[in-house]
């Protein structure tokens, strides 16, 4: 065993041949070709096996039958179902003919046959078998199941981000783009690619054309803990068996998804693969490890697929869901010089003459044609973070946090982008929802793009108002006194305030003495304070933006009785306790009058109503102000039936002079209150 192939040569071949009429079905003319046995029974070999495929000297001929293989797996004693081989691939590399090898997971012994062969086999048939895990020929520690990276591909990224920016505004900055993204995949290091025994250096091509998807025929009956293993096996098989330089496949992908580094030379590079013939330039390549004749992939799988057949041809602007025509270096279906449409994601079966990638998987390249060249979908912007939403406007002091999101994978996204009144202010990678900014004052257009591997990308849009500044009170917010009833808690007053914001007011309320919704569009409110007491009123206003300014006005409603007035004409007193401290000056003889002399900015006359209640003149600083008359339905002591305000505060007097009016002459005085 040379580097863990074994190659058994065909000594005990068994032929039958029989006359073209005699010829029985198809199912019965087997031949066998070779059984080996590595329990010991054999000599030749003596170390178990996990790959197994079958060549032949001549790379020009074919197998003229089906050839199949079955193994018995080690510390077993009974045999697996026979395995048909594809022997329908081959290359101008070949120095032998070949079918594609078979995954039989560790196993010591091996039996094949040809089903239906009507001429002679082809010379020099063998089976040729590989231990990808023999010991000694795989250098490294265990095969890593995540994303690494090597030396190669690290500077890919480094070589990606320099110098690739964007213009931010008329100073000339620049946003740096995030590289961009590399499928999560195994690298060569991490599947213990055998280095020594690739031949030369990688070679490169041109710009992504096309990309082929293959499966490996390799078989199903895997897990994919053993993929690693089974790559390992391809490459021996490829390099040792078929002659190749390295394994030909630019990546491959395993049932459950993981993408695996294939052909040396880096990921994110344009190296030249050995998988289709006519057609490696130009072009990129994935197989699926497995046979995909008659079963699909999961979407998993497709959706790997399609993030790597977009990260190619998307890199070089070519749409995934396209076609080109291509003209072909020679090969079996397609004369070299030959021009072929093919889609930019085609089957190995579009270029060659051959069933792979097998009819199921074929099947399925249409679904994985849409997801690899479609547009992100769903895009959203979820939140603002420090904005307020009001009216479909964002709100904001400046700083905001935008989070968005969108149902197609990060694995199919390149990068997302914020774009600010049409100027790139971030680059954010494909795994990020949100990013931090500072706009300046004013209304902003904010969109969030989001790009698939593609190139083809979606675009949400969202108005953002920048407001720096706090509402402004045109003056600070005024008391004065209301009609009403006072009692001996609460006088009536009218709270009045005018404040407005450059942009839009969120709301308007009153923090003291109690917490009132004041509304943003009125500009007052009855209110009542405690008489005889300092009682501050705070009203704070707030924007959409979240600033906020507040303004205190502190007043104290006296309330005089009737007693401190200076009367003249006839009054009696009159005891109730529905009056103001129980007792209020009764006066019904024309002319009799009260007066009260104060400093201050409101004043109000406190008299009770009622069904015969007349009428009184008031008069402010010796000038009369009209006459109130005091007749309700029903009787309500302690109303305030008068009231005047002044800009500020000052002296003034207030008198009341009874009218003495016909048929209901009597009036009832509580007092006078005023603001201090």
């Amino acid at each position: 065993m040379i580097a863990g192939t074994c190659s058994v040569p065909a000594r005990a071949v068994e032929r039958q041949q029989h006359p073209q009429s005699q010829q029985r079905p198809a199912r019965d003319a087997a031949q066998v070709l070779q059984t080996v046995d590595f329990s010991g029974r054999s000599a030749a070999v003596v170390t178990p096996f996990s790959m197994v495929g079958v060549t032949w000297a001549d790379p020009r001929a074919t197998v003229d039958g089906v050839v199949q293989v079955r193994t018995r797996a080690t510390g077993s004693a009974r045999w697996s179902h026979w395995q048909t081989l594809e022997t329908d691939g081959r290359a101008p590399a070949d120095v032998r003919g070949s079918s594609d090898p078979l995954w039989a997971g560790p196993s010591n012994a091996v039996e094949a046959r040809v089903i239906g062969a009507r001429r002679a086999l082809p010379r020099g048939l063998r089976l040729d078998l590989v231990n990808p895990d023999a010991p000694g020929s795989q250098p490294g520690a265990e095969p890593a199941r995540e994303q690494t990276e090597d030396k190669t591909t690290q500077r890919e990224r480094a070589a990606t981000r320099t110098g690739r920016h964007e213009k931010l505004g008329r100073r000339g900055s620049a946003v740096p783009l995030p590289a961009r993204r590399v499928p999560r995949l195994v690298s060569r290091a991490g599947w213990r690619a055998d280095e020594a025994i690739v031949k030369g250096e990688a070679e490169y091509t041109g710009p992504t054309q096309v990309f082929f998807v293959h499966h490996t025929a390799t078989g199903n009956g895997y897990t994919c803990a053993q993929s690693a293993g089974i790559v390992r096996g391809i490459q021996t098989y490829q390099v040792r068996s078929r002659g190749w330089d390295d394994v030909g496949y630019n990546f491959l992908v395993d049932k459950c998804g993981t993408v695996f580094e294939g052909r040396r030379g880096g990921a994110g590079r344009t190296v030249l693969g050995a998988h289709t013939v006519g057609f490696n330039a130009d072009a990129s390549s994935i197989a699926v490890i497995g046979d995909y004749r008659t079963r699909g992939v999961t979407p998993r799988v497709r959706t790997v697929i399609a993030a790597v057949a977009a990260y190619k041809l998307g890199a070089y602007g070519n749409a995934p869901n396209g076609r080109v025509t291509l003209t072909s270096g020679g090969g079996p279906r397609f004369p070299k010089g030959q021009r072929a449409t093919l889609w930019r994601i085609a089957g190995h079966r579009d270029a060659g003459r051959t069933s792979c990638p097998g009819n199921a998987l074929y099947a399925q390249l249409p679904s994985i044609r849409a997801i690899a060249g479609a547009a992100p979908a769903d895009v959203h912007v979820l939140r603002i973070g420090g904005t307020a939403l009001s009216a479909r406007r964002y709100f904001t002091k400046g700083l905001i946090q935008p989070v968005w999101t969108t149902s197609t994978p990060s694995g199919l996204i390149n990068r997302f982008e914020v774009w600010v009144d049409g100027v790139l202010r971030v680059a954010a990678p494909a795994g990020h929802r949100t990013t931090r900014l500072r706009l300046t004052p004013g209304s902003h257009t904010l969109t969030v793009r989001a790009l698939h591997l593609s190139g083809r990308s979606t675009a949400v849009s969202s108005r953002v108002v920048v407001d720096a500044d706090a509402p402004v009170f045109s003056a600070k917010p005024a008391l004065a006194l209301r009609a009403g009833t006072v009692s001996a808690g609460a006088v009536p007053l009218r709270l009045r305030w005018d404040v407005g914001d450059g942009v839009a007011l969120g709301s308007v309320g009153l923090t003291r003495p109690l917490p009132v919704n004041l509304g943003t569009t009125t500009r007052s409110r009855d209110v009542a304070a405690p008489p005889n007491r300092a009682t501050p009123f705070t009203v704070r206003a707030v924007d959409r933006a979240g600033n906020a300014t507040s303004a205190t006005i502190t007043r104290t409603p006296w309330v005089i009785s009737e007693v401190s007035a200076e009367r003249r004409g006839t009054w009696r007193t009159l005891r109730n306790r529905a009056y103001l401290g129980g007792t209020a000056a009764g006066g019904s003889v024309r002319g009799a009058s009260a007066s009260w002399t104060f400093t201050g900015a409101s004043a109000a006359l406190v008299l009770s109503r009622g069904p015969n209640a007349g009428r009184v003149g008031v008069f402010v600083d010796g000038r009369p102000q009209g006459m109130v008359d005091l007749r309700s339905a029903s009787p309500a002591p302690r109303q305030v039936v008068w009231s005047r305000s002044w800009a500020g505060s000052g002296e003034h007097t207030v008198r009341v002079v009874v009218e003495g009016t016909p048929g209901r002459p009597g009036v009832a005085l509580d007092g006078l209150v005023y603001l201090k």
